[in-house]
């Protein structure tokens, strides 16, 4: 039986459903992707714009029109269930404090199937519980060839446009010890790279040694050969201990900052918790112990009571700051946020030109960084083969094309070379 686990959102969404298809492929099912026929499809969906809910609405909606049964879970579900059971009749909704429980949905329909009833059947006599938010381990990776490592959950910070902390409740951290374990098994399994991610990774432990002591403990347990690479790290916790971590040769030199405004006026007016001082900082240090890393950031144009003049003291500071590439959203009021009905709204079409400023700075920003990197050595993961070509993506995060790649390479590989031109990696003769 075919199964796609069709996934938006954050790399955290993506390390749950990967592990969610696994469980289905450790039962003998077959995993596909959104455009192949399936019987049961489960949609992990995400709230942080409404852009992202309309599309989770469509997709969903196509899904329960081709498949047997649809399953939707993820912050959206949680947030509007109703809403979301009313795209079909054959749709289930898991809210996300139930969303671990869908790791046992494959053995229960395995079970249900045996006995000689329709897969929309065993969707329904499926009891979801509530499990803990680190259940999520796969030994497989259907859609991705690295693997993700789920260390944080939850958010303490109460930014005023957001609802994330809403749906997935306080922070939580999982056990040091059992962090170490889990990496060092995905490690013995084969993965060259590791993906740390969290709803808010900055904040794994931050009230005691913080995601840096946690580092600098397992670091030292990782082979020279693996790889760590950090999803977006809020900057209210970056500290000098993480920034020591990350001078480690095994941490790549790629990161995602959520900045959003480098107006201080308007990141106090939506409660977040940072100066850009303290993002200078951030990125200097990082600078100072990676040679010109990919630092990307989150931008969110026309929060409320942004002015012309904070939007320039924004876009000088992305220039300044040098950025490889900015993700630009329009802010988008939320529901159950305090900024739903703000009264400073700036105009829609004021936030969209905006937002269209800041796209067509992100492509100048991103040639600039690309054309520093040719001619420099670095590593690639390989990561997918069409038209005999091996392609992946760069310890720095560039999407290239694989050149010299032996005839034994495989999927997953971590390998070294030179950018020898924009998209093109070259790798060392054999």
């Amino acid at each position: 039986m075919n199964v796609c686990v069709y996934t938006l959102g954050c790399r955290l969404n993506q390390c749950e459903s990967e592990a969610i298809s696994d469980s289905f492929v450790r039962e003998g099912f077959t995993i596909v992707g959104e455009e192949a026929s399936s019987s049961l499809t489960i949609v992990n969906t995400c709230t942080v714009t409404s852009k992202a809910e309309q599309k989770a609405r469509r997709m969903i909606r196509l899904f329960a029109k081709r498949s047997e049964a649809v399953v939707v879970t993820g912050c959206y579900a949680e947030m509007n269930s109703d809403e979301l059971k009313a795209l079909g009749e054959n749709v289930t909704v898991v809210p996300l404090v139930k969303k671990a429980s869908l790791l046992n949905l494959a053995a229960h329909i395995k079970t249900s199937l045996m006995a000689g009833c329709s897969v929309a059947e065993s969707v329904a006599s499926f009891s979801d519980e509530e499990a803990s938010p680190f259940s999520y381990r796969a030994e497989s990776f259907s859609y991705h060839s690295r693997s993700y490592l789920k260390i944080q959950e939850g958010c303490d910070n109460e930014c005023a446009y957001c609802r994330v902390h809403v749906a997935r409740g306080k922070s939580q951290s999982l056990d040091r010890s059992e962090v170490i374990r889990r990496a060092l098994e995905l490690e013995e399994a084969g993965f060259s790279e590791i993906v740390l991610t969290g709803v808010n990774l900055t904040m794994y432990d931050h009230e005691g040694d913080g995601l840096g002591g946690m580092l600098l403990e397992l670091l030292p347990r990782l082979r020279s050969t693996t790889r760590l690479r950090l999803s977006s790290m809020e900057p209210d916790h970056i500290d000098e201990k993480l920034i020591e971590a990350c001078a480690d040769v095994r941490m790549h030199p790629h990161f995602h900052i959520p900045l959003q405004s480098a107006s201080d006026r308007v990141l106090k007016r939506v409660n977040r918790k940072y100066s850009a001082s303290h993002l200078e900082w951030v990125i200097r240090e990082l600078r100072r112990v990676k040679d010109d890393p990919f630092i990307a950031c989150d931008v969110i144009t026309g929060l409320p009571s942004e002015s012309g003049e904070d939007f320039e003291i924004t876009r000088d500071f992305l220039i300044k700051e040098g950025f490889a590439a900015l993700h630009v959203f329009p802010f988008s009021p939320r529901p159950d946020t305090p900024l739903e009905k703000a009264r400073d709204r700036v105009e829609e079409r004021v936030r969209d030109e905006r937002a269209a400023v800041l796209r067509s700075l992100s492509a100048e920003l991103t040639e600039r960084y690309v054309s520093r990197q040719i001619g420099k050595r670095g590593e690639v993961l390989l990561e997918t083969r069409r038209d005999g070509a091996f392609y992946g993506t760069t310890g720095n995060y560039l999407k290239v094309r694989v050149e010299n790649v032996p005839l034994s390479a495989q999927r997953g590989q971590l390998l070294s070379g030179t950018l020898t031109g924009k998209g093109v990696f070259t790798l060392d003769e054999a």
